[in-house]
């Protein structure tokens, strides 16, 4: 089985890496990839420079807080292009906000999972994930 390709779009340097440790310790195959803004996902997302040979991802995680577009100004664009509509989106942020909730399911969010805060409760998510959207057994 090929690895599911993963492209997280996050502009926290610890998130990050807290992301890439659970990916790691839930031991499915996978290959990470990282924009650090909606600006950078869509230029991976659309092959643009500098990411001329990017795969297209199996889904996307997204975190809303971000600079220069925000998750859900992303989810909006993704959402309304032709091209990236059916790459699912699971929303990943620390916002617990029922607004934010339900402008993300609005705008055709797969799924909203908030952060847990352990990495522990991190590895258990990303396990979680990897069975429910790829079929893995945990």
């Amino acid at each position: 089985m090929n690895p599911m390709e993963i492209l997280l779009v996050e502009d926290n340097a610890a998130d990050i890496l807290l992301t890439e440790e659970a990916f790691s310790e839930a031991a499915f195959a996978h290959q990470l990839h990282v924009a650090q803004d909606g600006i950078e996902a869509l230029a991976f997302l659309r092959r643009e420079p500098p990411y001329p040979h990017a795969p297209t991802p199996d889904v996307i995680l997204l975190d809303l807080n971000m600079p220069r577009m925000s998750g859900l100004e992303l989810l909006d664009v993704l959402k309304a292009d032709d091209d990236l509509r059916n790459i699912p989106v699971v929303v990943l942020t620390t916002s617990r906000a029922e607004s934010d909730i339900w402008r993300s399911y609005n705008l055709h969010a797969n799924a909203y999972i908030p952060k847990p805060v352990t990495i522990d409760e991190f590895v258990e998510v990303v396990k979680s994930f990897g069975a429910f959207w790829f079929g893995l057994s945990t």
